[in-house]
Parts: structure tokens; C-alpha cells; sequence
């Protein structure tokens, strides 16, 4: 091999070494233009809704009567349905997770179709299900309960929308926590409801955390199906988001500084999810001596 021949492989590996440089840019800048793209995308809205009026405007319109009254209603429905929907979903979701039975699919099927359905769909359906004309509503009225158009309808339409959410994530979570642990509860004593209770709840405090924070999120933000089921009626069954969209042509600063409320309340749950998942991510994922003791003592 010639002497030209070996000083040209520095020169080569050089111009590799320079593309492959050149080409790392590239990408870096590639991937921080899309990145900046889609966060502008996700971003400018909540920022246009926050920069629309000045704050000492936006603070004011907080305190306006038609606000104040949604908030009332959105926070007394929302938190009657969360109640509701943890008493009951748990159990079910435990049970659904932890057993395996001819069926099981469909059933979790089922459970699941609300989150695809057209929340104006899921309106009409409570109100020919519940309603005065509906398919229960001579049984409802025989016995003096009228549904549609009041706040308990705005509790059901919350409870159909959101609790798949939380049914969802819930027998995911049940069905990650380790079977050893609940069977060794069992061999100490515990029974079914302590296992749930005792065992698998705390294990699975992250999961069921998440869910709930998102379905609580998503009962705050509903819209459609109350809107058919319940109505609009301010003091009543007008929730925040049926308050931005009667105030959008009448107050448009009003719905805007409701808007941005809502952004608050959804931003708060999220962060706060996110604080349970780290704290009970850091304790320990088995029971304690103590709780082995209640066990054997049950």
C-alpha cells in the first residue's frame, strides 16, 4: 500500500466523523422543531384564553353570580358522583380483575363503551332510559321520582360518562397487584373483603388514584350528555361547561373567565394525581408486620 493510499484513510475518517456530526444536528433540530410545533399547538389556546382580558377582569368575572352558581352545582354533582362511583365501581373493578370467568371479556367490553359513545348519544340514552317517557319512566313515576331535567339527572349523566374511566383503570390496577401477597392474607385470616380492603386496595392506591383523577376530570368537563338529560337551568343543573356555552354569546368575557377556571380545576387534578402516584410509588408494596397481625386476628 502506497503512502497516498494510507494518508487518505485520516481524511476519510474525518469526513465520516464530520457527517456524523453534521447528521446528529440535524436530528436534534429536527426533533426540537416538532417538539416546539406541537407544544405551541397544545399551548396557544390555554395561553390565548389567559391573556384574553386582564387579570383584574378575569378575577371579577370569577365572582359573577352566573359563575358562582355553576360552580356550586358542578362541585356538589361532581362530588355526589365521584362517592357514588368509588363505592360501587371499586368492588366491581376488584372483582372484574381478579377473577377470570367465561364472559369476562365482554363484560369489560360493555364496561368500556361509554368511552366511545358520543357524549350528546349518551344524553339521549339516559333520557329515553330515565326519562318521564322513557323505557323505566312509568315504573319511576309510580313511584314518585321524576329524573329528567334535575340535578340528580346531572349526578347520572356524570356517573355514565366518567366512571368507565375509572372502571378502566381500576381493574388494570387490580390486576397488576402480585396474587402471592393476597394468598398469603388468606392463609392468615383475612377474608375477601379484608384482602380487597387490607391487601389490594393499598397496593393499587396508584392506579386507582390516576383513574379517579381522571374520571373526576372528565365528570368536571361533561357536557353533552347533561345537557340532553338535565338541561341548563342556572342554580340548578348548570355545570361550568353549560354555563361557558350559554354565557359565549351573551358574556363572552364571563365564559372566557369560566374557561379558564375550568383549565385550573382540570391542571389541579392532574397535578395532584401525578403527587399520589409518586408518594405511593415510594412506599413499600408489601404489608406491613402489623397489618400481617390484623390478618391473622380477623
Amino acid at each position: 500500500m502506497t503512502a497516498a493510499a494510507r494518508s487518505g484513510f485520516p481524511k476519510r475518517r474525518d469526513e465520516a466523523s464530520w457527517h456524523g456530526a453534521l447528521g446528529h444536528v440535524a436530528v436534534v433540530a429536527g426533533a426540537a422543531v416538532v417538539i416546539a410545533v406541537v407544544m405551541a399547538f397544545l399551548l396557544l389556546p390555554i395561553v390565548a384564553l389567559f391573556t384574553y382580558q386582564p387579570v383584574h377582569d378575569l378575577i371579577n368575572n370569577f365572582g359573577a353570580k352566573v359563575a358562582t352558581d355553576a360552580i356550586l352545582v358542578s362541585l356538589k354533582t361532581n362530588m355526589i358522583a365521584f362517592a357514588i362511583m368509588i363505592a360501587l365501581s371499586t368492588p366491581f373493578a376488584y372483582l372484574i380483575g381478579r377473577r377470570r370467568f367465561r364472559g369476562r371479556s365482554v363484560v369489560v367490553t360493555l364496561v368500556e363503551v361509554p368511552l366511545v359513545m358520543p357524549p350528546a348519544v349518551a344524553g339521549l340514552g339516559l333520557l329515553v332510559a330515565f326519562g318521564r317517557f322513557g323505557l323505566l319512566g312509568h315504573t319511576l313515576t309510580v313511584l314518585g321520582i321524576d329524573l329528567a331535567f334535575t340535578q340528580a339527572a346531572v349526578v347520572l349523566a356524570i356517573l355514565f360518562v366518567a366512571s368507565p374511566f375509572y372502571l378502566r383503570g381500576a381493574i388494570a390496577a387490580f390486576e397488576a397487584v402480585d396474587s402471592t401477597l393476597l394468598d398469603v392474607a388468606g392463609t392468615l385470616g383475612a377474608g375477601p373483603l379484608r384482602r380487597m380492603l387490607r391487601v389490594a386496595v393499598p397496593l393499587a392506591t396508584a392506579g386507582l388514584g390516576a383513574a379517579a383523577a381522571l374520571a373526576f376530570a372528565r365528570g368536571v368537563g361533561e357536557f353533552g350528555a347533561t345537557i340532553l338529560f338535565a338541561g341548563s337551568f342556572e342554580g340548578t343543573t348548570q355545570t361550568l361547561p353549560l354555563a361557558v356555552y350559554s354565557l359565549f354569546d351573551a358574556n363572552l368575557d364571563q365564559a372566557i373567565a369560566i374557561g379558564v377556571l375550568l383549565i385550573v380545576v382540570s391542571a389541579a387534578i392532574l397535578l395532584a394525581s401525578k403527587l399520589v402516584g409518586s408518594w405511593t410509588s415510594s412506599r413499600s408494596t408489601s404489608p406491613s408486620p402489623g397489618e400481617r397481625s390484623s390478618y391473622a386476628q380477623s
